[in-house]
């Protein structure tokens, strides 16, 4: 059960919110607030999971608040204006709901929160099936067996997936990297990780992937993929 806090200056915005949270099995709402400041203080004191958090209120905006917690929980802001999107993704908001937000969008929402806890919750696995990734103001969940390959383009990766759209997420391959589980990808260029699993031949400094992608090896990684290859 995912603890809930529902943050909201509008009343009738408010009782909405608690109607739509009340249709989902997994949150258990604890707290709902018009006024940010006590909402602030109740958050330090009970921690819940995740907040609901419209981000335009008098005395402080939502991010202001969220800026402000030490521990911050997981977050799906909540607005009327569309151009504090940018800023909620930075602050690695789950999601961006924009008003008036049908029942359908809030699940979709919820889902990924719902997804990122079971996956921060869980276990530790030495092997993971998945990642998640930040991309369009939401947190991404990405299979392993998805990906066909992954590029870097300046401050963004670029990941390739097998049967759907690439997904662009700003951050660096090398962060990336140390997300991913080392059994299943591998950095073999500056500008490219791929899954092992998807390497159908490697020869003259060129992978060839499963779809007849070629990528080339980088001469710092050649070593390391010859010693790999050994193995």
């Amino acid at each position: 059960m995912i603890k809930c806090i529902a943050i909201e200056d509008e009343p009738l915005a408010l009782e909405l919110l608690k109607k739509y949270i009340a249709k989902i099995p997994n949150l258990q709402l604890i707290g709902s607030f018009t006024d940010a400041i006590e909402a602030s203080e109740f958050i330090r004191k009970y921690k819940p999971d995740l907040l609901f958090l419209d981000i335009q209120m008098p005395d402080i905006t939502g991010i202001q608040l969220y800026r402000s917690l030490e521990e911050k929980p997981m977050v799906i802001f909540t607005t009327a204006y569309s151009e504090y999107a940018v800023e909620g993704f930075e602050l690695d908001a789950i999601d961006y709901l924009l008003k008036p937000y049908p029942f359908d969008r809030f699940e979709k929402a919820v889902g990924r929160a719902i997804e990122y806890f079971n996956f921060k919750t869980q276990p530790a696995v030495a092997d993971p099936e998945c990642f998640f990734v930040k991309s369009e103001y939401q947190v991404v969940k990405i299979n392993c067996s998805d990906v066909l390959f992954i590029e870097g383009l300046d401050d963004y990766v670029k990941i390739h997936l097998h049967h759907s759209k690439p997904i662009l997420s700003l951050m660096s391959l090398k962060s990336l990297i140390e997300k991913l589980p080392q059994t299943k990808f591998k950095r073999v260029h500056r500008s490219f990780i791929v899954p092992l699993q998807n390497i159908r031949s490697i020869r003259n400094k060129k992978i060839m992937l499963g779809d007849n992608t070629e990528i080339p090896i980088g001469a710092s990684y050649a070593d390391e993929i010859q010693a790999w290859m050994k193995k």
